[in-house]
């Protein structure tokens, strides 16, 4: 080795530390970012959740309602705070200036005076332009954006606080498949310009939400390593920009899209990007762990894309797992969190300065399960109605192919199906035993010798937040036939 390319250990120990307190740096200046979701029976109390987010860098959150629970908590937490308004919501405020005057009153202006809630943003309505809601949003989302904006200006915050529209990547597209023929998508490119051009008459970010994961699950020749910011087996070349992750490939497809439509440099949030670990085969720990994983380290050196090499702020979806979600895009929608819903930690992540930290101070139900009394036949004809009733109000999307449950046995199955309920009602007397005589209550935790099927003790929720009525799960949805299947699908493994 040539000595002039020799570096001292004590000089690389320097640049070592140089470059990590370089990359500290820029965490602090700009924050983490991540998404609070609420749809959950058993919520984590505020305050834990708030203290969740400072303990791991997080100084920005998006919230998908004007939560008073949450709001309450974020007050002079110095988090940053984006909070939602419903699609639901949309029409009301479409139509009446005094309307969104009201919510602004009682959602943004109130929180920052009276709370100290540092609120920055407002998002207007969540991916209201999906195709699978055919127009139903269509002619609200804009009108209403105008209002909030509107509203806010009259109560003195037009400056400090602005209106944005969290859109679906799908709301824009290349026909070649290389980003830089990108344009809006043609049923909507005249309301997206005119959103576009209201965002950027007012000094508002376009607000976009982006999931490689999604592209991998939609379609099964997708290139795996294409879906990661580690891939490199299938580049996409486009003129001289060769792309080798899906991210910067998609989000220089709305840079394309901007610049043909005149607006090369309006400010973008990605408001919602991350990884599930369940519900699917590529759902998992390790996957998450990899994509989040270069996804952080992408912001540690706060580096953007070819097209545009400033980064712009990024939403991780999610902080939590949430059980109530709707379950239709699929199963691993409940399973998001980079955190288990009770804040605990699903799989390392080096936030550029340390791991990450798990929640203080949360209180459970007592340590007992309801699972299949050993005594019970699983050929037993009320086993299959007993999971899908069981199903029907808990969630079991754990127990899907290629989910974290999958290997479980028979016998497993139904344990966890009575546990998930058991727990959803809050370990109440007589919840483990309407099962037709198939249940038992234990001590001893079933989910020790299963891998990594757990089976969960729920939040003690206690006199903090009511209790959210179960979802309909993917199980419960299929029914008994589904149960029936499923028995006998385990009862061969």
């Amino acid at each position: 080795m040539n000595d002039n390319f020799f570096i001292p250990w004590k000089m690389e120990s320097q640049i070592l530390m140089i470059f990590l307190w370089f990359s500290m740096l820029i965490i602090m200046v700009n924050g983490l970012a991540c998404n609070w979701g609420l749809q959950a029976t058993h919520h984590l109390q505020s305050d834990i959740v708030v203290k969740l987010m400072k303990d791991n860098g997080f100084k920005k959150v998006k919230l998908f309602e004007a939560d008073p629970m949450a709001l309450e908590a974020l007050r002079r937490s110095g988090i940053q705070v984006m909070v939602g308004i419903p699609n639901d919501m949309l029409a009301g405020i479409a139509s009446s200036v005094r309307i969104a005057e009201e919510w602004v009153s009682k959602n943004v202006s109130y929180y920052i005076s009276k709370r100290g809630v540092d609120i920055r943003y407002v998002a207007v309505g969540n991916e209201p332009f999906l195709k699978t809601y055919n127009d139903k949003f269509t002619q609200t989302t804009l009108p209403a954006l105008q209002n909030i904006q509107a509203a806010l200006i009259k109560a003195g915050l037009g400056r400090d606080v602005k209106a944005t529209v969290p859109l679906n990547a799908d709301v824009y597209q290349s026909d070649s498949g290389v980003p830089s023929d990108g344009n809006f998508r043609t049923d909507i490119h005249d309301l997206m310009v005119s959103i576009v051009k209201f965002l950027n008459n007012n000094g508002a970010p376009l607000t976009i939400n982006i999931y490689p994961f999604l592209s991998l699950y939609a379609d099964p020749h997708f290139p795996v390593d294409f879906a990661f910011f580690d891939g490199t087996s299938s580049p996409v070349v486009d003129g001289p920009i060769t792309y080798d992750n899906v991210f910067d490939a998609n989000y220089d497809t709305l840079i394309s899209a901007l610049e043909k439509n005149g607006f090369p440099s309006i400010p973008i949030i990605i408001g919602e990007i991350g990884w599930p670990t369940d519900g699917n085969s590529n759902a998992t720990p390790q996957l998450a762990r990899r994509f989040n994983q270069g996804l952080l380290n992408r912001i540690i050196q706060g580096r953007g894309s070819p097209k545009r090499p400033t980064l712009p702020d990024i939403y991780l979806f999610s902080l939590l797992d949430e059980d109530a979600k709707s379950v239709d895009p699929g199963n691993f929608e409940r399973h998001w969190g980079v955190f288990h819903f009770d804040g605990t930690i699903k799989y390392p992540l080096d936030l550029g300065g340390g791991n990450l930290t798990a929640a203080k101070g949360v209180r459970y139900l007592e340590r007992q399960w309801c699972i299949m009394a050993p005594d019970a036949n699983i050929l037993d004809p009320n086993l299959p109605e007993s999971m899908s009733t069981a199903c029907t109000y808990a969630d079991c999307t754990s127990l899907g192919s290629g989910s974290s449950c999958d290997g479980v046995d028979a016998r497993g199955n139904a344990s966890y199906a009575f546990n998930m309920y058991y727990q959803t009602m809050n370990q109440q007397k007589g919840a483990c035993e309407r099962f037709h005589g198939l249940s038992v209550i234990t001590k001893i935790d079933p989910g020790v010798h299963a891998g990594s099927c757990r089976y969960e003790i729920m939040i003690d929720v206690g006199k903090h937040d009511p209790v959210k009525k179960p979802g309909t799960s993917s199980a419960g949805k299929l029914g008994i036939a589904f149960c029936t299947l499923l028995l006998l699908v385990a009862s061969l493994v």
